[in-house]
């Protein structure tokens, strides 16, 4: 058996996802239209946020470690902008009240 490959042959070109910003952080990036703004959405796999914990704006609640979500942030928005949120808690923001009520000994971040 002849030993293994590993670079392409021919007139092939390696893949480059460098620039490629959706497959990059493990999920697609779309834009969505919410409150009358653009938004970016990206999906984000539970593999590229290990180690990192969140607080979800929709439920005031924490994405653990390792758990898929979706990263959302205004079209004309910055770094800063981007918010960390579940999955279900993005798609029922419109469901949502404006005013997240927290228990009296719940900690506020």
């Amino acid at each position: 058996m002849s030993p293994r490959r590993n670079r392409p042959r021919g007139g092939e070109k390696p893949i480059d996802h460098a620039g490629d910003a959706g497959t990059r952080y493990g999920g697609m990036q779309q834009t969505e239209s919410w409150q009358g703004e653009d938004w970016w959405v990206r999906h984000v796999a539970g593999a590229s946020s290990v180690g990192k914990r969140y607080r979800c704006p929709g439920c005031d609640q924490e994405i653990p470690s390792g758990v898929p979500h979706v990263v959302a942030w205004p079209e004309l928005g910055g770094v800063d902008d981007r918010r960390h949120w579940h999955k279900a808690c993005w798609n029922a923001k419109d469901r949502r009240t404006a005013r997240v009520h927290r228990p009296r000994n719940a900690p506020r971040y």
